[in-house]
């Protein structure tokens, strides 16, 4: 085998972040987003993009989402946004990976996943569009959406109670507001699932839809919402218990980011 010629640096290279090897030209590849944009008529379709984790949720792919719903709050030409996971799942909750190894000041400092709180600012309805898992933090997220369209498949859980904390992004509260007090808080001290028939009837999830459906069901009822007059829906929004819950809410997450956070050292 002949030896591997050396590494040459050239000031392009340096400036692209390019590797030549000898003759040989390698470009490293950019890595995937976190999270992809699209736009289906006057719908902005917002993609978790970790499909080999389970769309786990990073403190940086929650700010991202927030992000650019916040962006497509600001475009006229988009009426409604529509949140879905790439893969099996929505998401399976939070990314314990990324925060095992940080000290309680650092997560601290981090306030952890409180852009989840954001998704409240957005003034246009958002749309939830779950599938497979939505567990711990995947969950909370879909419950922070204006309301949610979930897929036969869909199971839903605050498992947390099996990792030895609690649920911090809202899910101790907005769980009980949809399922009801006694089933949620069984649900959260058992860390049982529930699914999508079952979410339905209790009021988490506005309708079941197939699997195969799901995504084309809640882009097109996310046009016909978006045909609507804006400061109308926004208004809607504003006038009904979302907003004066979700103020509610944030202050509660605030509290309880602290709990969770102190569980884990």
């Amino acid at each position: 085998m002949l030896p591997r010629p050396p590494l040459v640096r050239t000031a392009a290279s340096r400036l692209s972040g390019a590797r030549v090897w000898g003759s040989r030209h390698c470009t490293t590849t950019p890595p995937e987003p976190l999270i992809t944009v699209e736009r289906r008529g006057a719908v902005g379709l917002l993609t978790l993009n970790r499909p080999r984790s389970m769309n786990a949720l990073s403190p940086q792919l929650v700010k991202e989402l927030a992000e650019h719903a916040l962006a497509f709050d600001a475009e006229a030409e988009i009426g409604a946004i529509v949140v879905t996971g790439a893969g099996k799942a929505f998401a399976a909750g939070a990314d314990i990976k990324l925060m095992k190894d940080q000290g309680y000041m650092d997560m601290y400092k981090q306030r952890l996943f409180s852009h989840v709180d954001q998704l409240s600012l957005v003034s246009k309805p958002v749309i939830a569009a779950v599938h497979g898992f939505a567990l711990g933090g995947g969950c909370e997220l879909a419950m922070a959406c204006d309301f949610i369209l979930a897929a036969e498949s869909t199971k839903f859980g605050q498992p947390e109670i099996k990792l030895g904390t609690v649920p911090g992004l809202g899910g101790t509260q907005r769980f009980a507001r949809a399922v009801g007090k006694s089933r949620a808080m069984e649900l959260v001290l058992t860390g049982d699932f529930i699914g999508a028939e079952e979410a339905c009837a209790r009021g988490l999830v506005s309708r079941v839809v197939a699997d195969a459906n799901l995504l084309e069901d809640a882009i097109s009822t996310a046009n016909r919402i978006a045909q609507m007059s804006q400061p109308a829906t926004a208004m809607a929004k504003a006038c009904s218990l979302t907003r004066p819950f979700s103020s509610h809410v944030t202050a509660h997450v605030r509290r309880i980011c602290h709990i969770l956070v102190s569980l884990f050292f």
